[in-house]
């Protein structure tokens, strides 16, 4: 090989490399972040916190997030204030690093008290709603009996996380094969009541490629989407910037109506939902 071509080729070699790594560092974000820790959770690797503003990102809420290292999630106690980096990679958020600011009280964001459960022990059957769909129509869960059923909890003017855990549902949904599909319904209750209609929660749905034939977004009374939310352990409030404080949930609910998984955060994949769904169908 000529040295022309030689240093062709290697400074194609390396224009490719540096292509990979600036697509990878695309993909991998860092945000550094301050908030009081509201509760963490072992062993599901979670933290929940009572995060400010994080410019670029979110505005400020209550939120959990996944924690890969036990080491940072070891350190971190209830009603701590913390700096932490907040590092997004594709669909998931995770807190990396951590440092305590001040030690707290022990007892938790002010006002939460009963908001989140996140560390509750789910009941064996999944409790039951009543709301209105889409289209306008009435859907409880005891009607998708014999199904199994996907259940999120969404609102339609989320920031950053609501449209990225509906992504990886879509990509689930799109993914499973006809004699599985056909037995499962994909449901999302909206946190946000006041500003879910049905038809902003299908125009939602028809910008992320949802199909309808079994997806429900389902919405109601504000009274009503409260007791359904408090019901899951979800909890959501509303603070004075319109965004809603709540926990991302994912729950899988067997054709009985008994609660199989739940997945928190925004760590779990369309394929692990779905080798889930096939074990259970199997076991069934």
């Amino acid at each position: 090989m000529s040295r022309i071509r030689t240093f062709a080729f290697v400074a194609l070699l390396c224009a490719l490399v540096a292509c990979d790594v600036a697509r990878q560092s695309d993909k991998i974000q860092s945000y550094q972040a301050t908030g009081e820790v509201v509760e963490v959770v072992p062993d599901q690797g979670q933290v929940v916190i009572d995060h400010e503003n994080i410019p670029g990102l979110m505005p400020g809420m209550i939120m959990n997030f996944d924690v890969p290292n036990p080491a940072v999630l070891a350190k971190l106690r209830p009603g701590q204030k913390i700096s932490f980096t907040l590092e997004m990679r594709d669909r998931s958020f995770r807190v990396v690093d951590a440092s305590v600011l001040e030690e707290g009280d022990g007892a938790g964001a002010a006002g939460t008290s009963g908001t989140f459960a996140l560390a509750n022990t789910p009941d064996e059957v999944a409790p039951d709603f009543a709301l209105t769909d889409q289209e306008g129509r009435a859907l409880a869960l005891a009607d998708l009996r014999g199904r199994y059923v996907l259940l999120d909890f969404i609102y339609t003017h989320c920031p950053g996380p609501c449209p990225i855990l509906t992504g990886i549902h879509v990509s689930l949904q799109s993914a499973l094969p006809e004699s599985i599909s056909e037995r499962v319904q994909f449901v999302s209750i909206t946190l946000d009541p006041a500003r879910d209609t049905p038809a902003v929660m299908k125009a939602y749905g028809e910008a992320r490629g949802v199909d309808f034939a079994n997806w429900s977004f389902l919405t109601g009374d504000p009274d009503t989407i409260d007791r359904v939310l408090r019901s899951y352990g979800v909890g959501a409030g509303v603070q004075p910037n319109g965004e809603i404080e709540h926990l991302v949930m994912t729950i899988l609910i067997d054709d009985q109506g008994r609660i199989v998984h739940r997945y928190m955060g925004l760590e779990h994949t369309a394929a692990a939902i779905r080798s889930d769904l096939e074990e259970a169908l199997a076991q069934g």
